[in-house]
C-alpha cells in the first residue's frame, strides 16, 4: 500500500478567455496530501475549484502546471495507472437510458480492460442493493437507485482510491444511511475515500481528516477533531426556575433569552471561564433547573474560515 493515495504539488489550473471574459485562474498552486487508507472530507463554497480538481483527479480535465500522483503513479508518467488507481461518482446523474444495471456495468468494466472472468458485476449490484433491478432499464429506475447505480460504476475497476462527489445531494435518508454503511465497508476493506459535501454535518461524522478550499486555494487542511477545536466560541445554556432578568455580562459576553425563558451565555473560552459564567448567575440571584453546553461543530468553522479568506481575497 502507498503511504499517501494523492499527492498533488503546485497544481494550477487556469480556463481560457471567454467572450468578453477574462481567463479563470481556477486553482492557484495546490499542495495536497491525503493519506492512503482514510476517509477525507474535501469542503468549499461553490466555485472554490473542487470540482476542477476532481475532473483532474480523474483526468477529464487537463491541468495548466503542477504534479498529481495517485497511488504512486506520476498522471504525465504514467497516466494509464494512475487513471485506474481511482474511481469516481460523479454528482450528475449521467448514464444511458436504455442500459439495464448489468449492462452499465459490464460496459463500464470494458471500458476499464477488466477481463470477463474478473468482472464482480453481481457482487457490486448486492453492494449497491440493485440487484432485484439488474435487468430493468436505467430509464425506470428512481433517482436514488441512479445514484447508486453511479457508486457501482466507480466500482468496477476495484480503484484503491473511490471519489465521492456529493454523493447525498437529493436522497432520501435510507439511501444516505446505506450509502454510508457501503463505504465505512469499503474504507475498511482498505479503499481510501474522498469525500465532497454540503452537509458539513456528514463530513463531521464520516472525515478522518478534512481540507477546505476556498478561492482556489486550500486554506486549512487539519483532523476533523483538531478543525472543530480551533473554534474558541462556546454557548452555556441556563434553563432558570422560573422567569428571570437577563443579567449583566461583561462586553466580550453575549447572552440572549431563548423560547422557555432559557438563557444562552456566548463567549470566548480564552477569555472567560464556564464557572465565571455561573458565578455571574448566582451573583444575579438566578437559581439554575438545568444547565447544557453548546460546542462548535464544523459548521461554524467552514463559515468563520471561509469568510476569512473571502475578506482576504
Amino acid at each position: 500500500m502507498a503511504e499517501n493515495a494523492i499527492e498533488i504539488e503546485g497544481l494550477r489550473k487556469t480556463y481560457a478567455a471567454q467572450g468578453n471574459q477574462p481567463p479563470k485562474e481556477a486553482l492557484k498552486g495546490v499542495d495536497l496530501t491525503i493519506p492512503a487508507g482514510s476517509i477525507f472530507g474535501l469542503l468549499g463554497p461553490n466555485g472554490a475549484g473542487k470540482s476542477t480538481l476532481i475532473n483532474i483527479l480523474a483526468g477529464l480535465v487537463l491541468k495548466s502546471a503542477g504534479q498529481v500522483r495517485i497511488w504512486g503513479f506520476d498522471q504525465d508518467v504514467n497516466p494509464r495507472q494512475s487513471r485506474a488507481s481511482i474511481g469516481v461518482m460523479p454528482q450528475e446523474l449521467n448514464m444511458d437510458p436504455f442500459f439495464t444495471p448489468r449492462a452499465a456495468l459490464e460496459v463500464q468494466a470494458g471500458l476499464y480492460g477488466v477481463p470477463k472472468a474478473q468482472r464482480r458485476t453481481d457482487e457490486i449490484l448486492d453492494i449497491i442493493g440493485l440487484t432485484d433491478k439488474a435487468d430493468a432499464y436505467a430509464r425506470s429506475l428512481s433517482g436514488g437507485m441512479r445514484r447508486r447505480l453511479l457508486l457501482g460504476k466507480a466500482l468496477v475497476h476495484r480503484p484503491h482510491v473511490l471519489v465521492l462527489d456529493e454523493p447525498t445531494a437529493g436522497v432520501d435518508i435510507e439511501l444516505r444511511q446505506m450509502l454510508w454503511t457501503n463505504v465505512r465497508r469499503l474504507n475498511d476493506e482498505g479503499m481510501t475515500i474522498i469525500l465532497t459535501t454540503h452537509y458539513l454535518q456528514e463530513a463531521e461524522e464520516m472525515c478522518d481528516e478534512i481540507a477546505i478550499i476556498n478561492h482556489g486555494e486550500v486554506i486549512v487542511r487539519d483532523r476533523t477533531e483538531a478543525l472543530i477545536g480551533r473554534m474558541d466560541r462556546k454557548t452555556l445554556v441556563i434553563q432558570p426556575e422560573g422567569e428571570a432578568p437577563l443579567p449583566a455580562v461583561p462586553d466580550h459576553v453575549d447572552v440572549t433569552e431563548r423560547r422557555g425563558g432559557a438563557l444562552a451565555f456566548s463567549y470566548n473560552r480564552s477569555e472567560i471561564s464556564a464557572d465565571a459564567i455561573l458565578r455571574i448567575v448566582a451573583e444575579a440571584g438566578i437559581t439554575i433547573r438545568d444547565v447544557a453546553t453548546e460546542e462548535a461543530d464544523l459548521e461554524d468553522v467552514f463559515v468563520s474560515l471561509t469568510s476569512q479568506a473571502g475578506v482576504r481575497a
